[in-house]
């Protein structure tokens, strides 16, 4: 198991991250900044998931939320990066990740300006090797065909952390 919201192996104390949201990295930005290049060099992962939800702005106060999944019902998996970081108090060892997020494809866009990047089954292998730094896999990092994903309006009430389960994909 990982704690979601990557802490970085050269971070002094878990206190440094504290209420930083770490849980996602930019495409665009991954080899630029130090914190995710070793990282994205090193440690890529595969986090499966069913769907995700992305939340569209109606006014200062509301949003709507939305459930996203692929249109063949199947589990996916989302590009992600992870890292471990030793606390020198313990020595426990805490491993943690973040899931990459790209411009968004058409159907996306129409309700968030980022989404994850959802990794084609063909390129799992490809994005797990390590290797030839040279030859990382950028490319893999675009958006999902929106053509093959579906997304429906969900329950309002999944904004509440409490909140779990299938009842909160649809509203």
């Amino acid at each position: 198991m990982m704690r979601w919201g990557l802490i970085p192996h050269f971070a002094k104390s878990l206190a440094d991250f504290k209420g930083l949201a770490n849980i996602n990295v930019k495409a665009e930005t991954i080899q630029e900044r130090a914190m995710w290049r070793v990282p994205f060099q090193k440690r890529r992962c595969l986090v499966p998931a069913d769907g995700f939800y992305e939340w569209q702005r109606i006014d200062a106060k509301t949003k709507r939320p939305y459930f996203y999944s692929l249109n063949d019902g199947k589990p996916f998996a989302f590009s992600g990066l992870w890292d471990a970081w030793k606390d020198t108090n313990t020595n426990e060892w805490l491993l943690s990740f973040a899931i990459i997020t790209t411009t968004p494809n058409e159907l996306t866009a129409q309700v968030h300006n980022r989404m994850p990047v959802i990794v084609q089954t063909r390129d799992y292998d490809r994005w797990l090797r390590r290797g030839d730094v040279e030859q990382q896999p950028v490319d893999v990092l675009k958006p999902y065909p929106a053509e093959e994903m579906s997304a429906q309006e969900a329950n309002k009430a999944v904004g509440n952390v409490r909140n779990n389960g299938p009842e909160m994909r649809v509203a």
